[in-house]
């Protein structure tokens, strides 16, 4: 049995929704946490799907459809978040966690209620502490990334959209080839469609491109985990030892927490049983 109850606050990360966390919510649930799976603005219930990507796809529908995300803002993340944080702070210790582009909206809620969070986890996400995430995109811990493999998903363009479009539903079966090696090379074929048919086409150009940094003061003072996914093709794992290098030279009093599963970036996400371990761990040494 646990000492305290753990409230985790789960953040999914880009094109998602709070169904890739189904398994590890289940599976803290049954250890006796409480774990709530946000679906961030413009996602979930609240997605927006374009005239032209259902079957049969019109193309140049899908291209032109304007798209319900382009007015929604990292402020917007952090607000939805904020709200799940303080209410969950009423009945005992939060645990933010955060997956992939999750990483932003975790980093900017904790410069804004870093009293209600016991404990920051980044499970393969951004943690940009010196530049924006698109300067470390291009940095050459980046390069082996697998996701420029895959441009051929996206549709139409994103400026004149306000969203980045991507073509889940394309028949090519090179990209999609490419797409499994870039998020799921360690999982099977149906693990990938599956995961595939989860994914929503739109998300925030204002989110992705948004340029937030750590701050030492607010979310500097937040004990943290890093989960560094070490088959990540998506983001590699020198990518991740850059995020704990830099943040652990700006707050070394305050040093990340470090943990490693051997898994590309989603499967760790949709199996479950070592993140959930982890996670548990934690919790037990929260409070």
């Amino acid at each position: 049995m646990i000492d305290v109850t753990v409230t985790f606050v789960l953040v999914h990360g880009q094109n998602s929704n709070a169904s890739i966390w189904s398994v590890v919510q289940r599976e803290l649930a049954l250890l006796g946490h409480r774990a709530v799976a946000v679906d961030l603005p413009g996602h979930g219930v609240e997605a927006g799907f374009p005239a032209g990507y259902q079957a049969p796809q019109d193309p140049a529908a899908l291209a032109q459809s304007p798209s319900a995300m382009a007015s929604v803002t990292l402020a917007d993340n952090v607000e939805r978040v904020t709200g799940i944080v303080c209410r969950a702070a009423e009945h005992g210790p939060v645990v933010l966690v955060g997956h992939s582009l999750g990483g932003l909206t975790l980093s900017a809620v904790a410069a804004v209620v870093p009293e209600l969070i016991d404990r920051l986890v980044y499970v393969s996400a951004w943690c940009c502490v010196r530049m924006s995430a698109a300067e470390y995109s291009q940095s050459p811990e980046n390069a082996e990334s697998k996701l420029g493999d895959t441009v051929g998903l996206l549709v139409g363009d994103p400026a004149q959209l306000g969203a980045l479009r991507l073509n889940w539903r394309t028949s090519d079966t090179a990209l999609l080839a490419a797409l499994k090696e870039a998020l799921l090379a360690d999982g099977t074929d149906q693990e990938f469609l599956a995961h595939l048919n989860t994914l929503e086409p739109d998300e925030s150009l204002a989110v992705v491109s948004s340029d937030t940094q750590v701050d030492a003061a607010t979310w500097g003072r937040v004990p943290r985990s890093y989960v560094r996914l070490t088959g990540d093709r998506t983001m590699p794992v020198a990518l991740q030892d850059r995020f704990i290098k830099e943040a652990d030279a700006l707050t070394p009093d305050n040093p990340f927490d470090v943990h490693s599963i051997d898994s590309g970036h989603v499967r760790a996400l949709l199996r479950g049983p070592e993140l959930v371990e982890i996670l548990d761990g934690l919790a037990r040494r929260t409070g």
